[in-house]
């Protein structure tokens, strides 16, 4: 069945490089950074940082699945960031940068299981993955200033050093999933 505003919700380390490099795919048209996985309801980025809330920092993908699958989306999550390491992508460390999938149903957690096998089979990384694949409970919008931060801070010094290459991996490893530049 094609949804034209399916969601999915993915955590693979900070959220402005997820959200850089989903929104850059053909069939997403929203991409929104947050939280999910925690205990606090409508935590703020302070209290997320903290490591207290057990939220981690997630982002919710709307897409066509006319153009774009669900596990498609999760060919391009399992190459942009490492999943095997715990709590942690690169500099950034604490349970809020861990890799997981928030299933929104059954069928999203059955794809995702799927999907890990595939990609542990396939050898894409030389260590186990730890990625987490748990039901979607919550999720809470980030702040304003995180939305579209890559966008925004193209100079920044984070965003040329650590966003820039993941996109340039994406541009590399998916060329035919990307939206033209116009779109």
């Amino acid at each position: 069945m094609v949804e034209r505003n399916a969601q999915a919700t993915l955590a693979a380390g900070c959220f402005w490089c997820v959200e850089a490099v989903f929104r850059r795919l053909k069939g997403v048209s929203k991409v929104v950074s947050g939280y999910a996985g925690g205990t606090v309801a409508d935590p703020g980025y302070r209290e997320v940082c903290s490591g207290r809330t057990g939220h981690a920092e997630a982002v919710q993908i709307t897409f066509d699945s006319g153009e774009i699958s669900f596990a498609e989306l999760l060919d391009v999550f399992w190459r942009i960031h490492d999943p095997t390491t715990l709590n942690r992508q690169g500099a950034d460390v604490g349970t809020q940068y861990r890799s997981a999938i928030f299933c929104h149903d059954k069928t999203q957690q059955e794809i995702a299981e799927q999907s890990k096998r595939q990609a542990e089979k396939a050898g894409l990384w030389p260590n186990p993955i730890v990625t987490e694949i748990v039901p979607l409970t919550s999720f809470y919008p980030a702040e304003t200033y995180h939305q579209d931060y890559y966008r925004q801070n193209p100079s920044h010094m984070y965003c040329r050093m650590i966003i820039e290459p993941k996109i340039g991996k994406l541009q590399k490893t998916f060329p035919s999933k990307l939206k033209t530049p116009s779109s």
